[in-house]
């Protein structure tokens, strides 16, 4: 079936996290080479329809992600001195794994994606399709392209980096094998980069924590909380977005019924990195520079983790 924004809006819900989404037309040269189709409901069935314009963002090569370099005023250098004291790299020796959130070809496997997964607390879909800008730019293309971008900052500073997944052409992977490979690479970090599909009113970003449920995560909960206030601080320093205003509080929320938290056994946090569906912060997700604002940011906060 075609998309369109208002039957998008309606029924598409996002990451588990029951927030209405939808879709639209493409505006701008940038945004013609990176969006990806707009994702119809999940659990809708779906004829394959042709892809956007210029496909999805899948790397940082091409006019994008070479202005996003300059653009962004760097970097990759990190924060202060931008080596550790020893003159090592500061992330030498550490794991860091990125969860990029849902994936470009999610829509057109509803009977996957919507497949039952036990996250312990609830039965859950095994992923989701994710939102999209009203213009049609999609959250599986955008934390795609924050991924891409801050895998390339951690390298740089000498970390251990593994994604979830490899590509924003694809189908998954269900959010219990997303935690599972946090698991097997035992992270010292993991974030799973995200955002949200609220109300245009609304607007900001905010940090999901997991809670105790009796169950693997337990013993990092403390641990993922402290992960959560480094980034918290650090996003909202490099990115000058707000807290968020309809959801946590201090952007901050804590949850038990998130697959990728409950059944991780390394320190992890989602980040919501703003409102998909507010005007101001989708044109500011569409600038090549500002997501690698994004991906410095998270960065940053993840460095001031793991130096802890």
């Amino acid at each position: 079936m075609s998309v369109t924004g208002k039957a998008l809006a309606a029924t598409l819900v996002l990451c588990g996290l029951g927030v209405a989404a939808c879709g639209g037309t493409a505006a701008g040269a940038d945004l013609a080479r990176e969006r990806g189709p707009v994702p119809p409901a999940a659990g809708t069935a779906v004829a394959p329809a042709a892809p956007a314009a210029g496909g999805t963002a899948d790397t940082l090569t091409g006019p994008a992600g070479d202005a996003a370099a300059g653009a962004a005023g760097d970097s990759t250098a990190s924060p202060a001195t931008g080596r550790g004291g020893e003159g090592r790299e500061p992330l030498s020796g550490k794991v860091v794994v990125i969860d990029p959130g849902h994936n470009g070809q999610n829509y057109r496997h509803p009977a996957e994606i919507n497949k039952k997964v036990n996250v312990l607390t609830q039965w859950k879909a095994c992923d989701t399709t994710g939102t999209a800008t009203a213009n049609g730019y999609s959250e599986a293309a955008f934390t795609w392209d924050v991924s891409q971008r801050l895998a390339k900052i951690l390298k740089s500073r000498g970390a251990t980096v593994k994604l979830t997944r490899d590509s924003n052409s694809g189908v998954g992977p269900c959010i219990t094998q997303r935690a599972a490979i946090g698991n097997r690479a035992k992270a010292d970090a993991a974030i799973s980069v995200h955002a949200d599909g609220a109300s245009t009113a609304d607007h900001g970003f905010h940090v999901i924590m997991p809670e105790k449920i009796g169950g693997p995560v337990d013993p990092v909960v403390e641990a993922s909380r402290k992960l959560g206030l480094d980034v918290r601080n650090a996003f909202r320093r490099g990115t000058g977005l707000s807290y968020s205003t309809y959801i946590g509080k201090n952007a901050l929320d804590y949850r038990d019924d998130l697959g990728g938290l409950n059944l991780s056994t390394v320190p992890k946090i989602f980040i919501e990195s703003g409102n998909m569906r507010n005007p101001a912060e989708a044109a500011k997700f569409q600038q090549p520079a500002f997501r690698q604002k994004i991906a410095l940011s998270l960065a940053n906060g993840l460095q001031q983790y793991l130096r802890r």
